[in-house]
């Protein structure tokens, strides 16, 4: 039963995990790319509402992921 019961599991924290990287990669790579390589839409923005938003999407980011690691931690052995 516990084969079973893990097979069950198992997608829902990879989805989790998959879903922690889209937060990740559009609010802290891409922002951090555009700023470096002067590509962003905004002139004006200015280095704390960066940092503010990039820290947003890395919370995000990290909460998903800390979802995933908790749905793994019901895992039977």
């Amino acid at each position: 039963m516990s084969l079973v019961s893990n097979e069950r599991i198992t997608p829902s924290a990879s989805y989790l995990n998959t879903a922690a990287g889209g937060p990740f990669t559009a609010g802290v790579i891409a922002p951090l790319a555009a700023t470096v390589f002067g590509v962003s839409a905004q002139t004006s923005l200015s280095a704390l509402t960066l940092a503010v938003g990039i820290a947003n999407f890395l919370l995000a980011s990290v909460a998903l992921h800390t979802c995933a690691r908790v749905v793994l931690a019901r895992l039977k052995l």
